[in-house]
């Protein structure tokens, strides 16, 4: 079996850092990337991260995923209320899934409570801030080691 991550974040996530600071932090979409690779690394598991702001871009990573990753990390961004594209992506390919959000969409506005990605998840966590994706990768190491 695959001993590999995929890290995804979705559009406008390589603005982290900078993007209102106030709700998302001041780590950088660099500084999660590490945290992820970190945190995998004493699993004896690897990462390979995308980050897009086109739907597109992030299936076809999803799809690749398919032939050489164990399971997925994904924060999808505003694609979580919108896209079943994406959702059906990560449905197809078989992988579990968590899946991550920095700030508490439930405690923001009404939009954000809807997620077409939560109940094909795994895991679901939100309002950690970036040590939420240190949680979801702990959370698929042990699903993987099951």
């Amino acid at each position: 079996m695959s001993r590999r991550l995929l890290l995804v974040n979705g559009p406008n996530l390589n603005l982290l850092g900078t993007r209102e600071p106030e709700i998302y932090g001041a780590d950088t979409l660099a500084d999660v990337e590490a945290l992820v690779e970190r945190t995998a690394a004493a699993f004896g598991l690897e990462v390979r991260a995308v980050q897009s702001n086109h739907e597109g871009s992030l299936i076809d990573a999803i799809h690749a995923a398919r032939e050489d990753c164990a399971a997925i990390v994904i924060n999808p961004a505003a694609f979580t209320h919108t896209s079943v594209a994406l959702r059906d992506a990560l449905s197809g390919v078989g992988l579990p899934i968590a899946e991550v959000h920095i700030s508490n969409v439930h405690a923001r506005e009404e939009f954000r409570h809807r997620s077409f990605v939560s109940d094909i998840a795994s895991c679901v966590i939100v309002g950690c801030g970036v040590q939420g994706y240190e949680f979801a990768v702990r959370r698929l190491a042990a699903l993987l080691s099951d």
